[in-house]
């Protein structure tokens, strides 16, 4: 049977990609490969979080705020291994919280914009939610 099984990558236009892929290598630790991106092992992220590593597929309202304050309709979630020192690191580099740290058991949440005003999830995974 076909299906699918995760997202294979994400492609997005911005005004100046040399400055967003510069910005995402020195606020996030990005490692950019030869062709300009960055290669995401699936086996880092479950070897960290075993099956709280998961990618979650979402649609929202037309009118939903949860991507506020971008303008943009769509926000990017990004799996950190150390939710607090990643906000000390963003801070660091003058990138400021847009809404305060949230922690709850499936995983602990913090918003940054990026440089083109999206909106960026930072989540350190916790327990997955009880299937039962």
């Amino acid at each position: 049977m076909a299906k699918v099984l995760g997202i294979g990558g994400f492609f997005f236009r911005c005004k100046d990609p040399a400055a967003t892929r510069d910005w995402y290598a020195r606020v996030l630790g990005f490692e950019i490969n030869d062709f300009g991106g960055v290669n995401f092992s699936q086996a880092d992220a479950a070897g960290a979080f075993g099956p709280g590593a998961m990618t979650i597929w979402s649609p929202f309202d037309d009118d939903s705020d949860y991507f506020a304050p971008s303008s943009e309709n769509h926000m990017v979630n990004f799996m950190v291994d150390d939710l607090t020192a990643m906000l000390a690191k963003c801070a660091a580099e003058g990138v400021a919280e847009v809404k305060p740290r949230e922690d709850h058991p499936y995983g602990s949440f913090g918003w940054i914009l990026d440089p083109d005003g999206r909106k960026l999830e930072l989540w350190q995974p916790g327990a997955p939610p009880d299937a039962s």
